[in-house]
């Protein structure tokens, strides 16, 4: 009898074990994919998509697009739309007053801040501009501290007590390190001085096997040395060699224009920049096993093609090597995809495509058009308003700008101390007032009621105490920001080339947002969305908690 009841216990235990490990099974709502991967194209224009969809190859975009559910309203809820905020704001559902990334560059207290910088961690697998292992420099020196919220693959891991896997990769640090969040197992971006994806000591002391060995294959100098420009020699006709021929490039304007900038010149300036940033996720796949988990959780995969932005920002959207880009990304996107049906089986897998802003078309080519288009000249705005302020303030011993910067106006830290500053804060408001270019300017932390939708939200929610300027600018809806220095501005033959983002007008705020896979139907959707409505649509997918400072609403797909 006692062997019995023993037996029988030992039974009832493991029958329970096995139940506790496996009750999400029993349930289908509780079911969950085997991996979520994120996809954020930098600087990709939600008309990206059907601009030149009949160019794409049918397991690309096409084929998000045709068995995808297809978000086509969704917008940027904040301002300035640019690349750290965007990035924050897809994986936190949260906006810039609650995050706390206001910019890719913003002041914390009285010291100028970088997004992901941090003196406190050192870099893994960093040179210096010698060539030479080097710890110490810049390159490596980030993490994602100054971020205030969590995000969803935090709450992966969470959800999971630690046992899913998060990986982001991407050329720039920032689109690397804010997606895969505070609690990642890694985040890997492309070093400063060489080919290698590197890391920091928040993460790791050391990288794994498998990144070392990618790195030691040197593909991105391969690429290089096969596809670009080396040294000073020029691959004929253009910064590499077109997909197709040139009178096919129907959507975009011929090669050589006044308003296009140099491309090429590296890696990170040429469609190999995507090429290589998959390269580096199928070897995240497969180092860290993601998508099978052992425990049975699913992993996170958070991957941004940085180079369409770098380019963007040279020759802007249309020209003829920004459609040859996304010619070159389509066929990319579509191999991926396919490394995905096979690796981890297709319909196993929550795939979404999106993008953190953005990026209007360069003023001179509209001007050409008869378009409105000028630009913002940032450098100029500054030294004129100082001069302004100065001969009305002239007690000050110091400059009353410290910055303009996204959009907003820094002052002084002598200005922000003093009996002056209620007083210099609306000489400046009224001085911006008059200026041509200005829709609107007003103390940042007073958004008047005469500022129109979405406008005025999105002030709103671009302001954080802390972080932000003391106030903001709004300007017109036609302006670029030009970010070139005083003398270049003041040259007479000086043309603004390629293209910016940051406003608050469709071109820099309507995104793509596609999800594709596990339990995602086919659909279109033109209802409007907002890119903090990604995360908690995400979240409720999985069946978890969303993330601290989130303010999205889930889409619930029709």
């Amino acid at each position: 009898m006692k062997k019995i009841l023993i037996l029988s216990l030992l039974l009832l235990s493991t029958v329970v074990a096995h139940a506790q490990k496996h009750y999400s099974k029993d349930i289908d709502e509780l079911r969950q994919p085997k991996l979520i991967v994120g996809l954020v194209v930098d600087q990709m224009r939600w008309d990206y998509l059907t601009r030149y969809a009949d160019r794409y190859v049918d397991g690309g975009f096409r084929r998000l697009m045709r068995e995808g559910y297809n978000c086509n309203r969704t917008f940027i809820n904040y301002i300035p739309a640019i690349t750290a905020v965007g990035h924050t704001s897809v994986y936190t559902g949260s906006v810039p007053s609650i995050s706390g990334i206001v910019g890719n560059n913003f002041y914390i207290g009285k010291e100028y801040t970088y997004c992901t910088k941090d003196t406190t961690v050192l870099g893994i697998g960093t040179y210096n501009k010698d060539g030479q292992p080097d710890a110490n420099v810049s390159a490596g020196k980030h993490s994602p501290r100054n971020l205030l919220v969590t995000t969803m693959t935090d709450q992966l891991r969470l959800a999971t007590n630690f046992r899913s896997k998060t990986i982001g990769v991407a050329l720039k640090n920032r689109a690397s390190i804010l997606p895969a969040g505070h609690a990642a197992n890694a985040a890997y971006w492309m070093d400063e001085n060489s080919t290698n994806f590197i890391t920091s000591t928040y993460y790791m002391k050391e990288t794994p096997r498998w990144v070392k060995d990618f790195n030691a294959r040197k593909q991105g100098e391969k690429y290089v040395k096969e596809h670009l420009a080396i040294g000073n020699k020029r691959i004929k006709d253009g910064p590499w060699k077109l997909l197709y021929e040139e009178k096919s490039y129907e959507q975009s304007a011929k090669k050589d224009q006044a308003w296009e900038g140099a491309i090429g010149e590296s890696l990170k300036l040429s469609p190999w920049g995507a090429t290589i940033t998959f390269d580096m996720a199928r070897a995240a796949i497969e180092g860290e096993n993601l998508g099978r988990n052992k425990e049975e959780v699913p992993d996170f995969l958070t991957i941004s093609i940085s180079s369409t932005d770098m380019i963007g920002h040279r020759v802007s959207p249309n020209s003829i090597w920004m459609e040859d880009t996304y010619l070159r990304l389509d066929k990319d996107l579509a191999d991926f995809l396919t490394y995905l049906d096979q690796r981890v089986g297709a319909g196993n897998y929550l795939f979404f495509l999106t993008a953190d802003h953005g990026g209007s078309h360069n003023p001179k080519f509209r001007q050409d058009h008869h378009i409105p288009g000028d630009t913002w000249k940032g450098a100029i705005i500054e030294d004129e308003l100082n001069q302004a302020l100065r001969r009305q303030f002239p007690s000050l011993s110091t400059k009353p700008i410290k910055s303009i910067l996204n959009m907003q106006v820094y002052l002084s830290d002598e200005v922000r101390s003093s009996r002056q500053a209620d007083a210099v804060i609306t000489a400046t408001v009224n001085w911006l007032r008059q200026r041509e270019e200005v829709a609107y300017a007003f103390p940042a932390n007073a958004v008047p009621d005469y500022v129109p939708e979405p406008i005025h939200t999105k002030a709103i929610n671009g302001y954080n105490p802390h972080r932000s300027g003391d106030i903001q600018i709004i300007f017109r809806s036609d302006l670029t920001e030009d970010y070139a220095s005083l003398d270049k501005l003041r040259e007479a033959a000086y043309i603004y080339k390629g293209t910016t983002h940051g406003l608050w007008n469709p071109d820099d705020t309507h995104i793509p947002l596609i999800f594709f896979g596990w339990n995602v139907p086919h659909g279109w959707d033109n209802r409007t969305h907002a890119i903090t409505d990604i995360a908690t649509t995400v979240c409720a997918l999985l069946n978890i908690q969303q993330p601290s400072g989130c303010v999205g609403t889930p889409i619930d797909f029709k």
